[in-house]
Order: structure tokens, then sequence, then C-alpha cells
């Protein structure tokens, strides 16, 4: 959820997570999301700055009913950057226990989330205010700060995947 309190482009109440939240309560509840890495002809990454906590991280959200995860990931880079991604391929997911967060609502979710590296783009780079204060690429070794450990996280799984062919799983 962005700092709008907005996700997919309609209000958080609307949203399925939002919907789900309302009938849970504040049970922990599981979230599906995609993420996506973007790079340039250069090899640098797309980064934005979140509106909400300040940090640079990888674009990424939460799945809709009716959509892939593929296309969560794809659809959550076109919102968050104006950039909208050809496709993509799955490297990492992060499913354990110990990826469950508490967010700045008091929200408890176990994320499920697929990263996945995305091919070419159409599209300027413009981000959505409301989403990211800030979008741009970045060199690999030098990633501005302060960047989200999930970014970091990613970045080394997705170095992982490309010396070795397989999926990383956590």
């Amino acid at each position: 959820m962005g700092a709008s309190g907005r996700v997919s482009g309609v209000p958080w109440a609307d949203s399925y997570l939002g919907r789900l939240r309302a009938l849970a309560g504040d049970m922990p509840l599981l979230f599906v999301g995609g993420r996506g890495v973007l790079r340039d002809a250069d090899g640098r990454v797309l980064l934005i700055r979140r509106a909400d906590n300040g940090l640079w991280a990888l674009p990424g959200g939460a799945m809709e009913l009716g959509e892939s995860i593929t296309d969560c990931a794809i659809r959550e880079v076109w919102e968050e950057t104006g950039l909208r991604a050809e496709g993509g391929t799955p490297f990492a997911i992060y499913s354990d226990p110990r990826y469950t967060r508490t967010n700045p609502f008091g929200d408890t979710y176990q994320l499920f989330v697929v990263a996945f590296a995305l091919n070419g783009w159409t599209g300027q780079l413009a981000p959505d205010p409301q989403e990211a204060t800030d979008a741009g690429f970045f060199a690999p070794q030098a990633l501005p700060e302060p960047l989200a450990r999930s970014a970091l996280e990613s970045l080394e799984d997705l170095a992982e995947y490309e010396r070795t062919g397989r999926l990383v799983v956590k």
C-alpha cells in the first residue's frame, strides 16, 4: 500500500487486502505480492524512494484478485515509476515466517513475495508522488541510502540466481 492509502489505483478499503483486513480485524494475514528488478542497458537498477518511510526500495506491492503474480510485479513497477516492463522471470520467493512485518498502521502480515527480473520497458520515468518521492537507476556498487533491507537481499538473490540458475526460496 502506498502512502496515499491506495492500492492498484483504488482506495485501500476497496482493495482485496483492505476488504480482507476489515473482515479479519487485527489478526495476521498473508500478504501476496510481487517485486520487480528492472535494469537498464548499463546494468543499473531501478529504485524508488518510498513516500511512506523514505527508504530506497525495489518497486513492488500487493497482488489483486484477477491478476497473476507476474502481472502484479509489472503493474507495481508501472504504478510507482511510470515504466511498463515487458515481462519477467521469477528468481526468488520470500515466504518464511521471518518475513512477517507490521506496517505503520499496526497491521501484521506474513509476506509471500515473488521477485522478478523484469525485461525491457516502455515509458518515461515519472514516479507517482503518492507512492515514491523519487526514482532512478543506480549502479549496484553505488546504491543510495537509506536502502531497504529487502532491496539489498533481492539484489543478492538475483546475483545468486544468475550464478546458479536455481530459484532462491526463503
